[in-house]
C-alpha cells in the first residue's frame, strides 16, 4: 500500500460515498474508516466493500484521545479526510453540548494527532464543513470563500468554531490542510431525519409531510456523488491552507421540492397525481431557521476543474428509485435495529 488514508465519519450518509469512491478508485491506497456507529452510522451502507483488500474499519469515537494516538502511531497517515460530525440542526437545538463535543473536540483531537505523527509537510488534513457556517442570505447573492462567518445554529456554530481550529494550526503550526464548504447534499443511503428521505419515506408510509413555516426557505443541492469527486479533487489537487466551496448550482425552496418529491414517487408508485400532496402538513417553524443558502462553486470549477455532473433531476429519480428499492434499509434504520446489530458485531473495537 502506497498511502494510508483516514477518513472520520465514514460510515455515515456522506463518509459512505467517499470512502466508497476512495476504495474502490485507489487500490493502492488502504482507507482506514473510523466511526463512532451513532443513530446515523450505518455499516449496511457500506456492504458492498466491506471485504476489500485496501479498506479496514474501526468503530471509535474521534474525541478518545487514546484510541485516536494509537490509530496515528500504528499507520503514520498520509491523509486525514475528516466528516465524522453531529450535523442535524434540530438535534443542535436540543442538546448543544453533544455538538461541541464531536465537532469542536473530536476536530481538535485528530489536529493535535497529526501534527504529533504525520509529516505535516507531505501528508493532508482535509477537514469537510458545511455553509451553513456564513448564516443566512437574502433573495440575492451567494456564500464565497470570503463570506463572513456568521452561524445562526448550534450545529453552525459548532462547525464554524471547528473550521476555525483547522485554519489556526495550519498557520500556528504549519499544517497542510484544506478545507471545504458544501451545500445541502441528498442521495442514496441519506438519513430518514433529513428533507428528502424523510418525505420519501413518509409518502410510503402515508404519513404527513412536515414542511417547516410556509415552506419558502431555499435550499442549494448538491448530488452526494458529485460531491465525492469534489472531494477527491481537493483532497488531491487543492491547495494549501485554501478553502473551497462546493454547490450544485441548485435552488429549490423547501415546499417547491417537496411537491416535486410528492410528484415523482406518485408516478414511481403508480398513485393518483395528487395522492401525496394531500399529506403535506405546515408545523411551526424551526427556531433560528435560515432563510436561504446558496453556493458559489466558481473558485473549485475555475482552479481544480470540478464541476457537478448530475441533473437534478437524474439525481432526484435516483435517489427515489434507490428507496423504492431499499424499504428493507429504510426500515432497518428509522426502527434503530442495525445499531444493535453492529454494536455487538463490533464491540471488540470498542
Amino acid at each position: 500500500m502506497k498511502k494510508n488514508i483516514l477518513i472520520t465519519g465514514g460510515a455515515g450518509f456522506i463518509g459512505s460515498h467517499v470512502v466508497r469512491h476512495f476504495v474502490k478508485k485507489y487500490s493502492d491506497y488502504l482507507i482506514i474508516n473510523i466511526d463512532k456507529l451513532t443513530y446515523a452510522g450505518n455499516l449496511e451502507n457500506l456492504n458492498d466493500i466491506e471485504n476489500l483488500p485496501n479498506y479496514k474499519f474501526v468503530k471509535g469515537d474521534i474525541c478518545e484521545n487514546s484510541l485516536i494516538q494509537k490509530l496515528f502511531s500504528e499507520y503514520k497517515f498520509e491523509g486525514v479526510i475528516h466528516l465524522a460530525a453531529e450535523s442535524h440542526v434540530d438535534r443542535s437545538i436540543l442538546n448543544p453540548m453533544e455538538f461541541v463535543e464531536t465537532n469542536v473536540k473530536g476536530t481538535v483531537t485528530l489536529l493535535n494527532a497529526f501534527k504529533q505523527h504525520c509529516d505535516i509537510d507531505k501528508s493532508v488534513f482535509y477537514h469537510i464543513s458545511t455553509d451553513e457556517v456564513y448564516g443566512e442570505l437574502g433573495n440575492e447573492g451567494k456564500f464565497t470563500e470570503t463570506t463572513p462567518y456568521s452561524p445562526n445554529s448550534p450545529y453552525s456554530a459548532s462547525k464554524a468554531a471547528s473550521d476555525h481550529f483547522v485554519r489556526a494550526y495550519h498557520t500556528t503550526y504549519k499544517l497542510n490542510i484544506r478545507i471545504s464548504n458544501c451545500s445541502n447534499n441528498y442521495g442514496p443511503y441519506h438519513f430518514p431525519e433529513k428533507l428528502i428521505p424523510l418525505m420519501i419515506n413518509n409518502i410510503l408510509n402515508n404519513k404527513p409531510l412536515p414542511v417547516y413555516g410556509k415552506g419558502e426557505n431555499v435550499r442549494d443541492w448538491l448530488y452526494v456523488k458529485d460531491h465525492a469527486e469534489a472531494i477527491d479533487t481537493v483532497f488531491h489537487n487543492g491547495k494549501n491552507g485554501e478553502t473551497y466551496n462546493i454547490g450544485g448550482n441548485n435552488e429549490w425552496k423547501n415546499i417547491e421540492l417537496v411537491k416535486l418529491l410528492c410528484n415523482l414517487t406518485d408516478q414511481k408508485l403508480g398513485n393518483s397525481s395528487d395522492s401525496s400532496q394531500r399529506l403535506i402538513t405546515y408545523v411551526n417553524d424551526r427556531a433560528g431557521h435560515d432563510f436561504r443558502y446558496a453556493i458559489d462553486s466558481s473558485k473549485i470549477m475555475r482552479e481544480l476543474g470540478w464541476k457537478p455532473k448530475v441533473t437534478f433531476e437524474q439525481g432526484l429519480s435516483e435517489t427515489i428509485d434507490w428507496y423504492l428499492q431499499n424499504k428493507k434499509w429504510l426500515e432497518n434504520v428509522t426502527s434503530g435495529e442495525y445499531i444493535s446489530y453492529y454494536s455487538k458485531m463490533y464491540e471488540k473495537y470498542s
